[in-house]
């Protein structure tokens, strides 16, 4: 009996998944790219531009949040859903290619119109009067370099740069280094009285230091201020903190310390409980004591924290505004460029020379974004 011959099915050609030249760098996708990713802010701003019953002033306050909610909420989950329907008709390349431009596009843009384009316009005024009327070129610039009023500002700023986040960063390794060594209960109430600041805003702290800070001559009763009742007590006489110089920008400075040791203190205990408990028991074991071990494997296993935190309470230190606003208002020498630029803008009107102040501030922290994309560069690398 003959053996009969199977043969194998014939292989059907595999189906092709786009078409003809539909690559991810052809023009047709970066169009649809570049469409799907502005038809939503498209849609919302036609949307709300249309319902003038929401910018009627007259109009029911409740009524125009519950239309607000529904269309910021249904409306986007609809719009976000039909992109999704749309897309997939599409090739499975090229819908590949469309499609996080269709979900993360409009958040993109939205950023770029609300910080781009603010950024771009103050770069612009920066080089236009007081008004904002006519072009002066570099006089703003010029200007703030020469005049004593905001060498000042740019002193203390720096002053600030320089100071704040070097004790953050001390203060809290020394507190997260010795919360470790306790134990896990006590060690859980010194973080949360030592973290608990952090939940006071800049203006409440402000607040509570310009008491602490308080001053009243003698003969005008008794001193309210702590530091005060404390000094006098001792014997001394009572003293207007905040306007002895310069002393005075360090007393305002003790409180952006204060709202952020706490921060500095758990990002670093927690960089520190990651530090292998094997390799500091064999540095031990071969004579190093605890100062050594902590100097030479401590803190270099933490060294890529240790920056990360001192750059961001350096940002947070540039642009602290809160704190020289509330206590002296800028007075007696204590002027930064955030409070100066705010001051120019609102207080005198002064929109070219606020805006040159801000263009400054956003140049001085670039450098400090620079080495945090670095760094995070070098983790990435490492992992």
């Amino acid at each position: 009996m003959a053996t009969p011959v199977i043969t194998p099915p014939e292989e059907k050609p595999p189906r092709p998944t786009s078409e003809p030249g539909a690559t991810s760098h052809s023009p047709t996708v970066w169009l649809l790219r570049i469409a799907s990713a502005l038809i939503i802010p498209a849609v919302l701003f036609l949307f709300f531009v249309t319902m003038e019953f929401l910018q009627d002033p007259e109009t029911n306050k409740l009524v125009q949040v519950v239309v607000a909610v529904i269309v910021g909420v249904g409306g986007v989950w609809l719009l976000y859903w039909g992109m999704d329907r749309t897309v997939s008709v599409l090739p499975d390349r090229m819908a590949a290619a469309v499609r996080p431009w269709a979900f993360a596009g409009p958040a993109i843009m939205l950023l770029a119109f609300y910080l781009v384009y603010p950024a771009v316009n103050t770069f612009i005024l920066s080089f236009q009067d007081e008004r904002g009327e006519s072009f002066i070129g570099l006089a703003n610039y010029e200007r703030v370099f020469t005049d004593s009023t905001y060498l000042i500002s740019m002193r203390n700023s720096v002053l600030w740069a320089l100071v704040v986040p070097a004790i953050c960063v001390i203060a809290g390794l020394a507190f997260a280094t010795l919360a470790d060594k306790m134990g896990r209960r006590s060690e859980a109430v010194s973080k949360s009285l030592i973290f608990l600041p952090m939940a006071i805003s800049f203006v409440g702290a402000s607040v509570v230091w310009t008491f602490v800070y308080s001053f009243r001559p003698e003969g005008f009763g008794e001193q309210i201020g702590l530091l005060n009742a404390v000094w006098t007590g001792l014997g001394g006489n009572p003293v207007n903190w905040l306007q002895t110089q310069p002393w005075n920008n360090l007393f305002l400075m003790v409180i952006l310390i204060w709202l952020q040791t706490g921060f500095s203190m758990v990002i670093l205990s927690s960089a520190i409980k990651s530090v292998p408990e094997d390799l500091m028991e064999a540095a031990r074991i071969d004579g190093a004591d605890e100062w050594a071990v902590f100097r030479r494997i401590v803190i270099p296993s933490i060294a890529s924290t240790i920056v990360v935190v001192w750059t961001t309470v350096l940002i947070m230190t540039w642009k602290v505004f809160d704190i020289v606003f509330v206590t002296t208002g800028g007075r007696d020498g204590t002027s930064v460029i955030a409070e100066r630029m705010i001051t120019e803008f609102f207080t005198f009107f002064d929109f070219g020379m606020g805006a040159t102040l801000a263009v400054i501030l956003f140049i001085a922290i670039i450098p400090v974004l620079v080495i945090n994309i670095r760094r995070f560069k070098e983790q990435e690398l490492t992992r």
